[in-house]
């Protein structure tokens, strides 16, 4: 498939630039560039009075909590967490996966995701749905054995069956990565067997790390270290460790992690909204750790809207801090697209020629993005998800004029209420 974009104002390159130039893709890559292309594509688009961004990369989420949208506000992550969603999770069959996925992909696709990081269970569902919308993804299973040994083993069969039925796939979109829930819920052992299979296999880890104090504390007393110092001594950090949250973190846990390589996700709303605290942004940022950004599930943020989380990550830090010069608007605008490309190891999060054709177009034909003075300060201060138009991945059109090709939008919206009041009931 070739498509050329012509007239748009474009994000170009790592630095950002914003030039008026046109795009011609062909294949699944970026192939050229450049003002007034001449030449001749299946697909064109006129991008006149539109702006033309890398698509975003949600370096943390678990997409089929859509379902359980709205279950419980209001509330600290563990009575969050024991009292409702493990609960409401109980009750999900791998069909309700298949729907919520559903839902939350498409969710993404219309706000300009192009690429997501996903830990849940029954993640085969999570699989076939990414192949069927057109989406990239980096799939795990969320593994938890509260230092049971029966449960771990049951955790290690259910990873190695998704590692089998994804390598089985061989989908050039779908890659699979470890998925061990956490140092508080993962004992020592499961903890080893990961870094181990990681290594042998070549594949990444995606962990929670620090999200709140009690965690932190509860680690502390259990080992006598914090949760970095406790994962490094396990040999466990390297840079193919993409660690969501680290919100509690020390100077000397902040260095190790620099050291190691290891990304941290920012999940800014889930953050507030659970109030388990601010991220250390400016003290990463100077160690040199690479941040990235995620909206974390929609039970607790609760949309899966990229856009959004970017106004949101410049925010917090400023009030949190009184600096306003924190947390820039290009400097969050590259955590939501380089920088999670970089933690994934991806050509992609920047438009420039070569890299893959992830690239969604937004509308500024809109009062609330006029005058365009300063497109990277609208992307994060002004614009949200419903701006975005087209989205392209891997070099095809699965938004196109807020038109989902993909995806069948009615019959999921519909399937989705069926199942909320069945589980309800």
């Amino acid at each position: 498939m070739s498509i050329l974009i012509k007239n748009g104002r474009i994000i170009y390159g790592e630095n950002l630039d914003i030039i008026n130039a046109d795009i011609y893709i062909e294949g699944n890559r970026i192939a050229k560039v450049g003002k007034g292309l001449k030449l001749s594509a299946e697909y064109v688009i006129d991008a006149n009075g539109k702006v033309i961004s890398p698509g975003f990369i949600n370096a943390h989420t678990h997409s089929p909590m859509v379902l359980l949208r709205g279950l419980a506000d209001d509330l600290p992550l563990m009575e969050w967490l024991q009292k409702y969603v493990w609960p409401a999770e109980k009750k999900l069959t791998s069909k309700h996966i298949y729907w919520g996925a559903l839902l939350g992909i498409l969710e993404m696709i219309k706000g300009g995701t192009t690429t997501f990081v996903d830990m849940y269970f029954h993640m085969e569902e999570v699989a076939k749905v990414v192949e069927k919308a057109g989406i990239r993804a980096y799939l795990s299973y969320g593994m938890v054995d509260l230092g049971d040994e029966e449960k771990r083993n049951v955790e290690i069969k259910e990873t190695l069956r998704l590692l089998e039925f994804i390598n089985k796939l061989d989908s050039p979109r779908i890659e699979f990565l470890f998925g061990p829930h956490a140092p508080y819920t993962c004992s020592p052992e499961l903890l080893k067997w990961v870094r181990k299979k990681a290594n042998e296999t070549g594949k990444m880890i995606t962990i929670h790390l620090s999200e709140t104090k009690s965690e932190v504390q509860d680690i502390k007393e259990k080992y006598g270290m914090t949760p970095v110092e406790f994962l490094d001594e396990l040999g466990f950090l390297r840079d193919d460790i993409i660690a969501a949250h680290g919100l509690w973190l020390t100077d000397k846990e902040i260095e190790i992690l620099a050291r190691r390589g290891v990304t941290i996700v920012h999940n800014p709303v889930s953050n507030m909204k659970l109030a388990s605290g601010v991220m250390p942004i400016e003290k990463l940022l100077k160690a040199g750790v690479n941040i990235a950004l995620g909206t974390d599930g929609a039970a607790s943020n609760n949309s899966l809207d990229m856009v959004e989380e970017m106004k949101l990550a410049a925010l917090v830090h400023k009030v949190h801090t009184l600096n306003p010069t924190i947390a820039d608007a290009e400097s969050i605008f590259k955590m939501a697209t380089q920088n999670g490309a970089r933690a994934l190891r991806l050509n992609a999060g920047v438009i420039k020629e070569g890299a893959l054709a992830d690239v969604v177009i937004f509308d500024f034909n809109k009062p609330h993005l006029r005058p365009i003075t300063n497109v990277i300060s609208h992307m994060v201060y002004s614009a949200n998800g419903n701006d975005v138009e087209t989205t392209i991945v891997d070099g095809k059109i699965v938004m196109l004029d807020q038109e989902v090709l993909t995806l069948d939008e009615e019959k999921i919206l519909e399937k989705a209420e069926e199942i909320v009041e069945k589980l309800a009931g």
